[in-house]
């Protein structure tokens, strides 16, 4: 391994992205607690930052240390409506004293939530499908897809992250992971040209088009929002091939590109699968996916479903009160407008 500053760095030195040998360095408290996560962590999992920062609390856009410094959180990706916040808060604790199961038993919150989840999307009749994480959506919407084409097929973009299951790591290039024999990358932002030049190589070596799977901010290749409907003729080129298009909206979903609740409708794509994930419940593990009924007929039909904990009541009260917010404080218009007025002083 390479350190910063050019020389050989011993791989063993190197624990959770964090070289040890620096721990002294650090305020003796914050090194004692680095090396206690080393130890009970080990070495795939990594910290941020090269003197590690440790929170304490949240509250609406900031983190607070233990010493109570406010840190302006503009990096994280899973409180959509702000760190703790009060409406979600109070709709999670008061589920929690009444009611958390799993989804085999008939319960009103999830059929609720499913059906104003549902009226969000623009895909024409549709069903919803919840899991625990993002990464098990996108593997759900793949084994659906490959179910429904008979392709096994898959084509993303060159850096794209869609989560850490066997099946969606193999098409997650950014992870450093081989990508799975029927899988292919193109360069983004993606064109008709490239995927068509994909789904021939595919064909060539004898691989039937399952999906094409996209981020629709492109967050992973860099965060690729314009021009505004250039993904419009990559999912023409796929339904052309017999396959599916998958909209990863784990990172552009919930109002976060502004204006439009969903990353898709900026490009005007009407997808076969939307993957939804981290924002869902604003830290609490809901996630799922909106897909057509007559894609999913096949699978409902043929396949037996289950997920203990996927779109159980405390979580579904999380994500209700999320759409509730989202609304309450118009925060897909916020981001239009913050987002234009960062983007004119920068």
């Amino acid at each position: 391994m390479t350190g910063s500053d050019g020389t050989g760095m011993d791989a063993a030195r190197m624990v959770n992205g964090f070289d040890t040998a620096r721990t002294g360095a650090l305020d003796p408290e914050l090194g004692h607690l680095v090396r206690r996560r080393d130890a009970a962590l080990g070495g795939a999992y990594r910290l941020f930052y090269a003197t590690p920062v440790q929170f304490a609390r949240g509250e609406g856009v900031y983190l607070y240390d233990p010493d109570g410094t406010a840190y302006l959180d503009a990096y994280n990706n899973v409180p959509s409506v702000g760190h703790s916040h009060p409406r979600v808060t109070e709709a999670v604790s008061r589920q929690l004293q009444t009611l958390n199961t799993h989804t085999r038993y008939l319960t009103a919150g999830l059929v609720d939530y499913a059906e104003r989840l549902l009226a969000t999307h623009q895909l024409g009749p549709a069903h919803a499908m919840f899991t625990c994480t993002g990464s098990e959506a996108n593997d759900l919407a793949l084994r659906i897809a490959r179910h429904h084409t008979g392709g096994t097929g898959v084509i993303v973009t060159a850096n794209a992250y869609h989560g850490v299951t066997s099946a969606v790591a193999e098409v997650s290039p950014s992870l450093g992971v081989p990508l799975g024999r029927h899988v292919r990358a193109v360069p983004a932002p993606p064109d008709a040209a490239a995927v068509a030049a994909a789904i021939a190589d595919l064909e060539r070596h004898g691989v039937r088009l399952a999906a094409f799977l996209a981020d629709s901010l492109l967050s992973s290749d860099g965060v690729l929002p314009d021009p505004a409907g250039f993904l419009k003729p990559v999912q023409d080129a796929v339904r052309a091939a017999g396959g599916l298009y998958v909209a990863d909206e784990v990172q552009s979903g919930f109002g976060r590109t502004g204006g439009h609740l969903w990353g898709y409708l900026r490009h005007g794509l009407e997808p076969d699968i939307v993957v939804m994930g981290k924002p869902m419940g604003n830290g609490l593990p809901i996630a799922g996916i909106v897909v057509r009924r007559e894609v999913l007929a096949d699978f409902g039909a043929a396949v037996r479903y289950f997920n203990t904990f996927g779109g159980n009541p405390v979580c579904v009260a999380a994500a209700a009160a999320v759409l509730d917010v989202l609304d309450a404080e118009q925060l897909p218009a916020n981001a239009a407008a913050v987002g234009g007025y960062l983007t004119a002083e920068l």
